[in-house]
């Protein structure tokens, strides 16, 4: 299995061994566009692997913060508390560059950026860049991927 995340289409594809797709997601990326740099705002291009699950087993809308849950379950009244927040849900799937100097080690790597592919607000669009750098999904896509893919799965984010 891979994920090939196309930054223009703003879809988050998962396919098999043979090229075969087994499925295929909206998703939002960085409103700043795409930069590998420290505190750009902006999501990685280039290959990447999961390098950790987080979140198994949480309830949909498990609010975390720092990849550890809050005990929070994302209401209307939380987003009305922290209005300013950049919530991360449900589920964490946290991706390493592979590419040194590109996305790997020094001032571009997208580990130390904590880049995830992870749950947001029902209230977010999809299909169109709004996030902060990472990969935001919807919970319940987010859900079903964490479950169709392993530690280690390979990821290629392209414009």
């Amino acid at each position: 299995m891979h994920i090939e995340i196309s930054i223009t289409a703003q879809m988050l594809t998962l396919l098999d061994d043979f090229g075969a797709v087994k499925a295929k997601y909206y998703i939002s990326t960085a409103a700043n566009g795409v930069g590998c740099e420290k505190d750009s705002g902006r999501t990685p291009l280039g290959k990447h692997v999961v390098r950790a699950k987080i979140g198994a087993g949480a309830p949909l809308n498990t609010v975390f913060v720092g990849r550890r849950p809050t005990g929070e379950i994302l209401s209307p009244e939380l987003i009305a508390q922290y209005p300013q927040r950049d919530w991360i849900l449900t589920r964490i799937l946290w991706l390493s560059g592979t590419e040194v100097g590109k996305n790997r080690l020094g001032n571009v790597d997208s580990m130390q950026r904590y880049i995830y592919i992870h749950g947001t607000p029902d209230t977010e669009p999809m299909g169109q860049p709004c996030s902060h750098g990472c990969v935001r999904m919807r919970n319940q896509d987010v859900m079903e991927l964490f479950d169709l893919v392993e530690a280690g799965t390979p990821v290629v984010i392209v414009e």
